[in-house]
């Protein structure tokens, strides 16, 4: 499948433009011009290209048809660098990638057009620079990490990716009936008495939550992509294909559908546990009935910034770091270098044994 491509070219020079997370611009890395976002607009050049696609495959399908090969069209896509011209594949969820040749940034319009479109976006506030900061200093708080994690080309992994959520703001109603107990115990000469008294209360409430996240890629590891949260989506702006220029990105594979329930069952539990938290005073509180009606839902899909790096363990195992983008929240499963361990359990040994050795020299 031939896709559609966006390439974001300075105005001045005709180099490749790229989002800069520090200074919220688009930046020329060939002649150092920058860009305010209004300067730059790539959505009336993605919806031309993805109309010429889409135009080809009409004029053409059955040409295409004959080219395919059995179970391809579901693994991956083809498309062209427009910078170098190179037929480049990839799978059919990236919307955001580098030319493998001229390692231009390329965006895959299409991907995020039509019912694909993302609704909002947060943009990387941290750059490369202190990406790998940040990840060297989770690095070096763990004392039994391989030395491969300290290396050069294992830095150079680090990647800029932008990862699809359905963000689901919710309002409900909830009501509960409860039973709650105090107990007095007094002493009255030889003999101990208890008094139980039980009240019946009830609770109301209207309830807001916002910005229940749940990613929407499967081949994403679920701790990867949710041990990053959350994020200050105050700072969410609308879609532009140019915030994608310089990193990668995936378009979502599952649908709001897939994920109603877990978030219907998330906000029912939330409600519940909010109107018991205003029940105090009780030795001892019982829930009779509760009632939870949703008023609102509004779902939004959303592309969020995350900092990445994988790496494969002796064991085979692969582990993952993972860094939020916009406030450097971090979360991964590091290995552990057993020789590292050893090394360290022996060190320890042997100046015990040491100290062990000279308190008894002194002592007997």
């Amino acid at each position: 499948m031939n896709m559609a491509t966006v390439s974001m070219k300075c105005p001045n020079c005709g180099g490749e433009l790229i989002f800069d997370p520090k200074s919220q611009k688009y930046k020329c890395e060939y002649c150092g011009s920058d860009f305010a976002l209004d300067e730059i607009s790539t959505e009336e050049a993605a919806t031309q290209a993805a109309s010429d696609v889409v135009q080809e495959r009409e004029d053409t399908s059955d040409n295409h048809t004959q080219q395919r090969t059995a179970g391809a069209e579901d693994a991956a896509v083809l498309y062209t660098c427009p910078s170098c011209g190179a037929q480049i594949v990839t799978d059919q969820t990236t919307a955001a990638t580098f030319c493998y040749y001229c390692h231009n940034p390329v965006l895959l319009s299409e991907q995020l057009s039509g019912a694909f479109h993302p609704d909002q976006i947060i943009p990387f506030e941290i750059d490369r620079k202190q990406a790998e900061e940040h990840f060297l200093d989770f690095v070096h708080k763990k004392k039994f990490v391989p030395n491969a994690f300290f290396q050069k080309n294992q830095i150079e992994k680090l990647t800029g990716i932008y990862f699809p959520y359905w963000v689901c703001d919710a309002e409900v109603e909830g009501s509960l009936t409860a039973e709650g107990n105090k107990v007095r115990v007094w002493v009255s000469g030889d003999e101990e008495f208890t008094e139980t008294r039980i009240y019946r209360m009830e609770r109301e409430g209207h309830v807001s939550l916002r910005e229940i996240t749940k990613h929407a890629l499967k081949k994403t590891d679920n701790l990867l992509a949710e041990g990053v949260l959350p994020y200050d989506f105050s700072k969410a702006a609308e879609f532009r294909m140019g915030y994608l220029s310089g990193f990668y990105a995936e378009k979502r594979d599952i649908e709001r559908k897939e994920l109603e329930e877990e978030v219907h069952r998330e906000v029912e539990n939330c409600t519940r546990d909010l109107l018991e938290d205003t029940i105090h005073g009780y030795n001892g509180v019982h829930i009779l009935s509760d009632h939870i009606r949703p008023i609102r839902e509004q779902w939004k899909y959303t592309l969020l910034p995350v900092w990445t790096v994988t790496y494969k363990g002796m064991n085979g195992k692969m582990y993952y770091y993972s860094m939020n983008g916009q406030n450097g929240k971090t979360y991964g499963e590091l290995p552990v270098d057993r020789k590292k361990v050893f090394l360290f359990g022996a060190l320890c040994g042997g100046i015990a044994l040491v100290i062990m050795l000279l308190l008894g020299y002194f002592i007997f």
